[in-house]
């Protein structure tokens, strides 16, 4: 009996720890005054990730300050996706309380009064199909994530996806 008791016992926290370990990355929720609010992850007419005329300008993570009080400089933040590209905010660029910045591919003036950095990179980051965001503090610790899919977040099917809404 006792056995039995310990083997039941045995799986059902084995089921209760894959319940946990298979929440999706979406899910979990961070203490950070940054996070992630949109993502043009498919950017509008025939992809060409030419330096000159190609259309990765129009690829941009839109990440927003949602404290009601406190200014965040990026610098040091870091945006990777699934595969591991990266990018990292090297420059001082300011967020005011509910501010947002676009952070763009291909090559660009950065301008906070425009709230814009480019990521001077005519490469996609972003997959056309699914892919996950990851922001990342300075400080390494995970800021905010979101997992997207084409076919389940955007049913408009325009590229675009709002997370926090």
């Amino acid at each position: 009996m006792r056995i039995r008791t310990a083997a039941v016992a045995t799986t059902a926290a084995a089921g209760a720890l894959a319940a946990l370990t298979a929440v999706p990355a979406q899910a979990a929720e961070y203490t950070s005054a940054l996070k992630v609010s949109g993502i043009q992850y498919d950017a509008p007419g025939t992809d060409s990730n030419r330096c000159s005329g190609g259309n990765t300008h129009q690829e941009y993570l839109k990440i927003r300050n949602y404290s009601s009080s406190k200014t965040v400089n990026l610098r040091g933040y870091v945006v990777k996706d699934a595969a591991g590209n990266r990018f990292v905010f090297t420059a001082n660029h300011y967020l005011q309380p509910g501010d947002h910045v676009k952070l763009r591919g291909g090559n660009g003036t950065d301008s906070e009064g425009n709230n814009v950095v480019y990521r001077d990179n005519c490469n996609f980051m972003w997959n056309n199909d699914k892919d996950t965001v990851y922001l990342y503090k300075p400080t390494g610790s995970r800021a905010d994530v979101h997992a997207y899919t084409k076919r389940g977040s955007d049913p408009d099917g325009n590229g675009y996806v709002t997370f926090h809404k």
